[in-house]
């Protein structure tokens, strides 16, 4: 069994993902050129921010592809290029310790003026300013899957008030959560948004001009999930206005043109789509594309499948 795999040695390959069976072969694509074995490839494991539509494009052209395994919790991006029959499995869990870093690291430097402060130091400018604090606030996070939930296990030594949960359907066990429609009638209770659900149909702009203006004076919207889970031009009105403050890790447009307005906004912090990309990742891929292809080579069922 063959498989293409992200790495810049198969020393490298083997070192990180430890002893495969016998049968698996690798060979090494890291995003740029193809290796010569399109005709035998049957697992394919897409670099993390090194491939594209050029890349993706190629998948309908290796006759012998059975698995795409993507490193990214998304997979609206590649789905359309996975030929029919192939089978699909996404990232589940590899993202879950960083994402959730991330999105509180958001909060809080968004909440105590970290960016107003960092900006201040280069010029040596000692300006005292209150803060927001995670504490007493009603959190809400939309999208209660792997990361929601790891956000969740974070937030809970910081004292907040309440968490309440949305996800595409709702559920009573373990913990209550809420069906995604009932958001309009959650959002007035919700002092921190918290964004990470996958972009569907259903929910591309559901943050849209009248799901912001449901908020509460003064509340922050965190997004770590995908740019388009917003309406940009209903965000930028609302932080404009200073009455709600957002930190965001993804955008619409992504990246986000240097001239936006965003970017000068009081009140809105952004990072660069880095809420996947800390030293957690590296292990946590390795382990997950070792056990895959154990997986594969050796008949077991899958994990993460998203259809066949």
């Amino acid at each position: 069994m063959r498989a293409w795999v992200p790495y810049e040695s198969e020393q490298e390959a083997r070192q990180r993902l430890g002893e495969l069976p016998d049968n698996v072969q690798l060979d090494l694509f890291t995003g740029a050129e193809l290796p010569s074995s399109t005709e035998d490839v049957e697992f394919y494991v897409d670099p993390y921010l090194g491939a594209g539509q050029s890349a993706w494009s190629t998948l309908a052209t290796l006759p012998k592809l059975k698995v795409v395994q993507t490193l990214t919790a998304g997979f609206e991006h590649i789905q359309p290029y996975v030929p029919h029959g192939v089978t699909l499995c996404n990232a589940a869990g590899l993202h879950d310790a960083s994402t959730a870093e991330m999105a509180i690291a958001l909060s809080l430097a968004l909440g105590r003026h970290l960016d107003v402060f960092a900006r201040n130091q280069a010029g040596g400018n000692w300006q005292f300013q209150w803060g927001s604090s995670l504490a007493d606030k009603r959190v809400l996070i939309v999208g209660y899957g792997h990361i929601g939930q790891a956000i969740e296990r974070r937030l809970a030594g910081f004292e907040v008030a309440s968490i309440t949960r949305v996800a595409r359907t709702a559920r009573t066990e373990p913990v209550p959560v809420h069906a995604i429609d009932e958001l309009p009638a959650l959002l007035p209770a919700a002092d921190v948004l918290i964004l990470i659900t996958p972009l569907t149909p259903q929910t591309e702009k559901m943050i849209d001009k009248q799901a912001l203006a449901l908020l509460p004076d003064d509340a922050q919207v965190v997004n770590v999930g995908r740019g388009r889970l917003i309406d940009t031009d209903a965000l930028l009105a609302e932080t404009a206005s200073g009455r709600i403050t957002a930190a965001m890790d993804v955008t619409d447009p992504e990246p986000l043109p240097s001239d936006h307005p965003l970017w000068t906004t009081p009140g809105v912090l952004i990072a660069p789509h880095v809420g996947g990309a800390s030293s957690a990742f590296y292990p946590r891929a390795d382990a997950l594309i070792a056990d895959q292809l154990r997986r594969y080579a050796t008949g077991q069922p899958l994990e993460n499948v998203i259809h066949v």
